[in-house]
Order: structure tokens, then C-alpha cells, then sequence
């Protein structure tokens, strides 16, 4: 679905992020910039955590600007994975279905389908206690996976994990994309990760979000707020 900021303004405290711009149904978009400089804020908007100030959000042609986040057509992804300790793997992503885990079968399977997919198979019944930082990655991504929204945010969810694991999550992220058209916003610090996943950029600097810009062209050639922060 595409998503519209129209003439947004984000107060978070003393601190304000402007954004004017449109993302393509369908896009895949890193966003990047440099710490503090709004990234998380702007997602917080998005998925309704944040109300805005001024201007309005709308996604596939619907104003969502005051819609709580549970209405909205948006999965988030954060680094922590807000998993509940007490409850287990398969709970865990069952909550992206039912948030009182009354599964039918037939969601209990799609459940174990996408514990499968990400890598768990056998795994649901242990306590993110009981698993790995990577495998609780992979658990907060099968919720999101299991979900099906049109719209995947994304904060900085595969941080913590090490290359060949984090390359093959933002594979697994964007072969879900593809399949369910779905159009994903991800933040990261990393060049390589929005290179890999992302045909576009979104640059939050100086208080503002820019439209998208080709993600190769923008790094190549990186402006001067992304290159002091790249170090380029």
C-alpha cells in the first residue's frame, strides 16, 4: 500500500521532524540517518505511537492520522522484539493472530508454519528465556510474518544478530514482501543492510524526512549530513 505524509509534524519533548513525501506500494525503504535524528520518531508516527502535531498520514488512500495502532495496516518490528518472558515461542508469535491465543487448528498450524519458516521448527514450546538472541529474533519476526500487514515497520530489528544471520532475516523479510506485497520501512545504521534490502532511501536529517532517493545513488554519492555520519 502506499503511504503518504502529508505536510507531517512529530513532537517528541523539544525535538520536531518534518515530513512531506510518498513511499510506493509495494517499496522496500531503508531509512537512515544520523543518530537523534528523528528515524524512530518518524515510524512512531506511522504506527500511531506518536500522534502528529500537524498534517495528516494516509495509506492505500485511507487516513489513518488518528486510528489507534491496533487499527492500522501496519506490523512493527522493534530490536527488542517485545516478547512476553512467560509465555512461549509458539504463544508468542500466536499473539500476532489472536491477542487472547483462542487459536483455532488452523491458525495453530499457520503458527508452527512460521515458526518453520524463520528456523524453529520444534522450538515453540521453550520461553525466550530458553533461546538464543538470534533465535528471539526470529520469533518476534514470525509474529510480524504471521500478521500479513500491508505495511512492515521496522526498527533496527537485526542490530544485535551477526552478518550471516542478519542477511539471512532481511532475506526472509523481503521474500515475505514480495509475496504479500507488502511495502516495508526499515531504520538501520548499516549501509550494507538497506543496500541489501532496500530500493530506496528515506534521509532523516537536520529535523526532516526527504522523499526517497535510489538507495545506491544516495550512498554512492552520499549528501553532507550522511556523509559526517557515514564517516564517508
Amino acid at each position: 500500500m502506499a503511504i503518504r505524509f502529508e505536510n507531517v509534524r512529530l513532537q517528541a519533548g523539544a525535538f520536531t521532524l518534518t515530513a512531506d513525501l510518498e513511499i510506493a506500494s509495494g517499496a522496500r525503504v531503508a531509512v537512515m540517518g544520523p543518530s537523534g535524528a528523528g528515524k524512530s520518531t518518524l515510524l512512531a508516527g506511522l504506527c500511531g505511537f506518536l500522534p502528529l502535531a500537524v498534517g495528516r498520514i494516509v495509506i492505500a488512500g485511507q487516513d489513518i492520522t488518528n486510528a489507534a495502532p491496533g487499527a492500522r495496516p501496519v506490523a512493527t518490528l522493534f530490536q527488542d522484539g517485545n516478547l512476553f518472558p512467560h509465555l512461549t515461542a509458539a504463544q508468542n508469535v500466536g499473539l500476532g493472530l489472536r491477542p487472547d491465543l483462542r487459536l483455532s487448528g488452523e491458525e495453530a498450524c499457520a503458527v508452527q508454519t512460521a515458526l518453520d519458516r524463520v528456523g524453529l521448527a520444534g522450538l515453540g514450546d521453550r520461553k525466550p528465556a530458553q533461546l538464543s538472541g538470534g533465535q528471539q529474533s526470529r520469533v518476534a519476526l514470525a509474529r510480524v510474518l504471521l500478521q500479513r500487514r500491508a505495511v512492515l515497520a521496522l526498527d533496527e530489528p537485526f542490530a544485535a544478530l551477526g552478518p550471516a544471520l542478519k542477511a539471512e532475516m532481511l532475506d526472509l523479510v523481503g521474500e515475505v514482501a514480495q509475496e504479500t506485497k507488502a511495502t516495508v520501512l526499515m531504520i538501520t545504521h548499516d549501509p550494507a543492510d538497506a543496500r541489501r534490502l532496500a530500493d530506496e532511501t528515506v534521509l532523516v536529517a537536520e529535523g526532516r524526512a526527504n522523499p526517497p532517493a535510489p538507495t545506491g545513488t544516495l550512498l554512492d554519492d552520499p549528501p553532507a549530513a550522511l556523509q559526517e555520519y557515514l564517516g564517508a
